[in-house]
């Protein structure tokens, strides 16, 4: 099968497409014809080394993928035929800018009916860490007030839409050319982070969900016993003892498979409450240019690649 891998650390041109031994089988695994894999800021990081996640090169990068089950191991939960989503193994390789990727099959959901593959493969990930810090860790409920960073990103532009699912008051931060986008995805109210200090803009807030490294910013605008989600700064042990010691609470999101978690959002996608946006997509051969536009940081929503 053909998969993209790279041999060494280094820029987007290290990613080639390879021949490389179709993955065999375990008890419980499924074997996913790849019909789309979406690029994530994650991988650009372990590509070029600044976050040795997999170690050493040789490896393969890419996480989310959406695809048809093509083989089906005793003790899987789905069959051959099905269509299904997920971010398999993450934070291990998972190769999944590849033709076939085999993973244990609760770690994978039955995609969701109202989108197709490329739209699926956009959210696993973003969708996966946006659910975990809100729901999981924050209980993100009706009335509340939360606050997120980078709204128009990956993760970002799926965190408002479920923290308005959850029936939440959202205020975005986005630079102004995206503004009429991200009120699109149902923002109450949205600040331009580059000309307003937000901290000045606002208060009384429950949950700050923060991927920008904002750090202890957060107690600024949150109101005694609210939640900061951070999905950068989840290691920093000094950052959650300063902020439990103001009262509030640290939540640190390292994002895992979950099927439950992907079953949820695809129910809220196939009621209209969430849509993944991509931004554009390119040929497994051309991984290296998609990493040159996520890399950019200009990115609304995501960039996915398709597997023909």
């Amino acid at each position: 099968m053909r998969a993209v891998i790279q041999k060494a650390f280094g820029g987007p041109e290290v990613l080639e497409v390879a021949e490389v031994e179709r993955p065999q089988l375990l008890s419980g695994e499924v074997l996913v014809r790849v019909r789309a894999s979406a690029v994530n800021p994650a991988d650009i990081a372990v590509r070029s080394g600044a976050f040795p996640l997999l170690g050493e090169p040789p490896f393969g990068v890419g996480w989310d993928v959406s695809g048809v089950v093509e083989e089906a191991a005793p003790g899987a939960r789905y069959r051959v035929g099905e269509e299904v989503y997920g971010m398999p193994f993450f934070p291990r390789a998972a190769t999944g800018y590849a033709e076939y990727v085999a993973a244990p099959s609760r770690q994978l959901a039955r995609k969701p009916a109202t989108l197709d593959h490329v739209q699926a493969a956009a959210l696993p990930l973003a969708a996966l860490t946006a659910w975990q810090g809100l729901v999981d860790l924050a209980g993100v409920t009706k009335g509340q007030r939360v606050l997120v960073h980078r709204a128009a990103g990956g993760v970002g532009h799926l965190a408002v839409q479920i923290a308005k699912a959850r029936g939440a008051y959202v205020i975005a931060l986005a630079s102004e050319p995206k503004h009429a986008f991200v009120q699109g995805l149902g923002a109450d109210e949205v600040i331009d982070y580059r000309t307003t200090d937000y901290t000045e803009a606002v208060s009384d807030v429950d949950v700050v969900f923060d991927s920008s490294s904002e750090g202890t910013r957060a107690l600024e605008v949150l109101k005694p016993g609210g939640t900061l989600v951070t999905i950068m700064e989840h290691w920093n042990k000094d950052l959650a003892a300063e902020i439990e010691a103001a009262g509030r609470r640290f939540a640190g999101v390292s994002v895992e498979p979950d099927y439950a978690g992907l079953e949820a959002i695809a129910a809220l996608v196939d009621e209209g409450l969430v849509r993944p946006h991509v931004s554009a997509t390119f040929p497994l051969a051309e991984a290296g240019r998609a990493h040159e536009l996520v890399a950019s940081g200009s990115v609304q929503g995501k960039v996915v690649l398709t597997v023909d």
